[in-house]
């Protein structure tokens, strides 16, 4: 390897390991931080390049900060660049996450440890409805997205197995009605162009197929494990499977690192590698082999048709595992109070997810004390 291209390799192996060591706030927070660093302060790019690196990566299912760091290190150093970029922020929360999950399984058990995820566990439905709040307002834009997120709401309720049939079909339908609605516009707007990037997906496992169809961020991560992991699978319970949801919002990087935490609780820390490696594969594919013809066709009605209707399907679902959870982790009128708080405290008054959820463990377990609540000790 010339002495330039490993140099180059260095830089974006350093540069993504800090970020992903460091950077709070979720996938928005994430690329904003890239663009800060490498647009204005490092002059990788421009903003017009990095933006479309953006948006090329918000068209396709998959995190979208792991999926710009990708791109990045593809654009900036080629083929290798793309999986030390990718791999370099996913590695630091990766490593965080599995620590953490060793130290929930030796702990599990214990009279404090309830007490805490008691006040914890309703924090958590309040990061996930707050995040639900913000995909809302992010992505929903017309009449035909709210009809499919209030379908996708109740086939998640009524048709729990099915959930990944319905993300696609919700794009397949996004297509077809925006493209309706472009040709109603532009009579001589072409209605077949390149939409199978989207569809790219040489999957195998479980993880796999969730990787490549978490449509919305890795919020939409919740209603896929939920569903797998708890409903149809039964390797985790609900109070765990609370756990990997809070711990992945909770750490830097990528929320998908839940299922490094669900994959250690199923399997150890083999578990912890193989769900990681999964989940996050079919981002690479995506954005090495779609990416560049994206990048082109990113403003077609297809495309955009597609993603609009996964993106709204998404939504739905999440509120409906939100719902699911709650029914868990809310169970008398102290649960009740702390999720409204928490609520209150990340919508009026911005406080960071760490803030929230410490002062909720920090109430809970005085409450439990206090309580000693039936529901929670009888299981």
């Amino acid at each position: 390897m010339k002495r330039s291209a490993r140099s180059c390799l260095l830089e974006i192996a350093g540069y993504f390991l800090r970020l992903g060591a460091t950077g709070f706030g979720g996938p928005v927070a994430l690329c904003g931080l890239m663009e800060r660093d490498l647009v204005e302060r490092r002059g990788w790019f421009d903003k017009t390049q990095m933006r479309d690196m953006i948006a090329v990566c918000q068209t396709m299912p998959g995190p979208l900060a792991v999926q710009v760091g990708i791109f990045v290190g593809y654009i900036r150093c080629g083929f290798w660049g793309a999986w030390v970029g990718g791999w370099a922020l996913i590695l630091p929360a990766s490593v965080m996450v599995t620590a953490l999950a060793a130290a929930y399984v030796r702990l599990n058990g214990l009279p404090w440890l309830a007490a805490v995820v008691y006040g914890v566990n309703p924090a958590v439905i309040a990061l996930i409805l707050h995040s639900w709040w913000r995909l809302v307002r992010l992505g929903m834009e017309d009449r035909f997205q709210y009809a499919v997120g209030t379908v996708a709401l109740a086939a998640t309720f009524a048709l729990p197995g099915l959930l990944a049939a319905l993300f696609v079909s919700a794009g397949l339908l996004g297509v077809g009605w925006y493209a309706l609605q472009s040709r109603r516009h532009d009579p001589n707007a072409r209605l077949f162009e390149l939409a199978s990037p989207l569809l790219i997906a040489t999957l195998a496992g479980y993880f796999l197929v969730t990787g490549a169809l978490t449509f919305g961020g890795g919020l939409a991560i919740v209603p896929l494990m939920e569903k797998g992991l708890v409903q149809q699978g039964h390797w985790l319970n609900e109070s765990d499977f609370l756990a990997a949801v809070a711990v992945g919002m909770l750490t830097p990087g990528p929320v998908m690192t839940a299922a490094t935490f669900a994959g250690y609780l199923v399997a150890g820390v083999w578990g912890a590698a193989i769900c990681t490696i999964a989940i996050y594969l079919p981002s690479f594919v995506l954005v090495l082999f779609a990416a560049p013809p994206l990048l082109r066709r990113r403003d077609s009605v297809l495309v955009q048709g597609f993603v609009k209707g996964a993106y709204a399907a998404a939504v739905g679902s999440i509120l409906a595992a939100a719902i699911l959870l709650g029914r868990r982790a809310i169970g008398d009128w102290v649960t009740a109070c702390i999720a409204a708080a928490s609520l209150g405290a990340l919508v009026r008054f911005k406080l960071g997810n760490p803030f929230v959820v410490a002062l909720a463990a920090i109430v809970g377990w005085l409450a439990f004390q206090a309580l000693q609540p039936a529901w929670v000790l009888s299981r």
